[in-house]
């Protein structure tokens, strides 16, 4: 059997340069497969330059354009190459997987874990049918290469030479990234600490990009130097880092020993010229996210003029709204269990008026499991309830900020999505809401269906002044409303309005949710920790 296998990935769906955007950040992919299905007779099956392994580490690694609004759809086909030959059916295939990126960047630590199914396909032998049979695991990471918005470092130096005749040194650092060619580029210089051996300089924070080019492993190095005021300034030593070595370890500090090579080379007993210790943060777009969702109910379902209308043969546009945003942002959420909830109906069997109630009848436990549960729980309510006004979105509001109120460690984010008609009974007592929450780690999420005209909507997205109550203006930017009907494909083509509708409306949650984290000053942990629900029922009031 050949040595050499191979792991075929490819990105589903068309690329639009007229539609495209800058992405978000560029990630680095490394598959990884465990217990994988033994093909061949008298060895073990080849993966790719790996001979002879059932648990191979492959070496290649993808590099993706990855954007946080947008569903990018992944495919994994995993083939056991027993010759030179191109002709993927000339080799046994041994899986494949199908996923998102964000599915893969959702999961904890960027570290997803799939079984790969071996399916019926024209040319390969049917696997499924033989009992017993499994076909192994496959492990998928992702590591941003430039997704560190913000990265922020700071240093401080310990015992450094002193250089100065009549006084301590003036110390400061200077930063060089390594080129292609081997020399290197100047791309930070620190403030200068007057006369102090044991300096603390200020932090600074600058693109990742600028300081590796977005490769991890790319040689930093840091010169220390003693300022003299006639510019020739005394160098006191220098040493080297990376990116993936700043940023690693738990506690986020390291210690690197300041060397001067001339020194080394002259003193046998020569150690160091002192050392500086950094502590790095950096803000990633690897987060959780709790999400409820809140779907206003006016008219009769079973009127075909029902924006609820249950068309057998396609969705109405609240489902689309739902589904579109839903299934993005499942990526995300940690369990992938989301109450959902709805407003604005009479409910059984006594007719009471509830805007707070779970769409899958139960008021002590309104979780769905995942956006599809979410849509089978909306269809059924559409059959119990009793579509009735008045539309009143602060309780919905102060509902979720409850919960976020409870969680401000950072740990959590919180994401209400609003789909509306664009009608509101309440929009002073919403507007003081949407400014009490601004302050918490949350964002609001409205889309506006049907035809009715949305200018409370667009009042309450404050892109355009910020909105405001009783004199007191929101602290943040966390409301992002966009109607349904601007991104309607002409054609009629349902998936690509939902794509469109999708990559706008979620375009800001970055944004908020970085800005909350740098308003409150909370560092970034390695790894997230996984989602706790809370310790009581989430109650509904009905």
């Amino acid at each position: 059997m050949s040595s050499c296998g191979f792991l075929n990935m490819a990105t589903i769906g068309d690329f639009d340069p007229l539609n495209a955007t800058i992405p978000a950040t560029k990630v680095e992919i490394t598959v990884s497969c465990r217990n994988l299905l033994d093909r061949d007779t008298f060895s073990k099956s080849d993966p790719k330059v790996i001979d002879n392994t059932l648990n191979p580490d492959f070496v290649r690694k993808f590099i993706l354009d990855y954007f946080f609004e947008e569903r990018q759809n992944l495919k994994f086909d995993l083939y056991d190459v027993d010759s030179k030959s191109t002709n993927l059916s000339k080799h046994d295939f041994l899986g494949q997987i199908f996923c998102t990126l964000g599915e893969v960047v959702g999961s904890l630590g960027g570290r997803m874990e799939k079984s790969l199914g071996v399916s019926l396909r024209l040319g390969f032998p049917a696997l499924l049918g033989i009992p017993g049979k499994k076909c192994g695991t496959i492990i998928v990471k992702a590591e941003e290469l430039s997704n560190c918005r913000s990265v922020m470092m700071q240093f401080c130096g310990n015992k450094l030479d002193k250089k100065d005749f009549f006084g301590k040194s003036d110390p400061f650092l200077v930063f060089y990234r390594s080129n292609e060619d081997g020399t290197f580029t100047i791309c930070h210089k620190t403030e200068v600490v007057k006369n102090n051996l044991n300096p603390v300089w200020q932090a600074f924070k600058m693109p990742v990009r600028a300081l590796c080019n977005g490769d991890y492993d790319r040689t930093i190095k840091v010169e220390v130097y003693d300022w003299d005021r006639d510019g020739g300034h005394d160098f006191i030593g220098e040493f080297s880092t990376s990116y993936r070595e700043l940023s690693r370890g738990q506690s986020q500090f390291n210690v690197y020993e300041v060397i001067n090579p001339k020194k080394k080379g002259k003193k046998k007993k020569y150690l160091n010229s002192g050392t500086v210790s950094k502590h790095f943060s950096c803000y990633m777009l690897f987060f959780f996210l709790y999400t409820f969702s809140f779907i206003w109910f006016p008219g009769n379902p079973a009127q075909p003029t029902s924006l609820h209308y249950m068309n057998p043969y396609q969705l109405n546009a609240y489902a689309m709204a739902l589904k579109a945003v839903g299934e993005i942002i499942q990526d995300y959420d940690s369990d992938k269990m989301f109450p959902a909830l709805g407003f604005g109906a009479k409910l059984p069997p006594d007719g009471r008026i509830s805007h707070e109630f779970a769409l899958n009848g139960n008021p002590q436990n309104p979780y769905c499991n995942g956006i599809d549960g979410v849509m089978e729980a909306y269809y059924q309510s559409l059959k119990s309830v009793t579509l009735y006004g008045p539309t009143n979105f602060s309780p919905v509001i102060n509902h979720v900020a409850r919960y976020a109120a409870s969680i401000k460690d950072g740990s959590q984010y919180f994401i209400l999505l609003i789909i509306t008609d664009g009608v509101i009974s309440d929009m002073a007592q919403t507007k003081e809401s949407i400014v009490n929450a601004a302050c918490l780690p949350m964002s609001i999420i409205i889309v506006g269906v049907g035809p009715a005209e949305f200018d409370a909507m667009i009042e309450l997205d404050g892109d355009e002044v910020r909105i405001s109550s009783r004199g007191r203006n929101a602290e943040r930017d966390i409301v992002q409303f966009v109607p349904f009907r601007d991104y309607i494909d002409r054609t009629g083509n349902h998936i690509l309005s939902m794509a469109r509708l999708a990559k706008d409306v979620l375009a800001e949650i970055p944004d908020q949710f970085l800005s909350y984290m740098k308003t409150r000053g909370i560092k970034p942990s390695p790894t997230p920790p996984p989602y706790t629900p809370p310790g009581h029922p989430l109650q509904t009031q009905i």
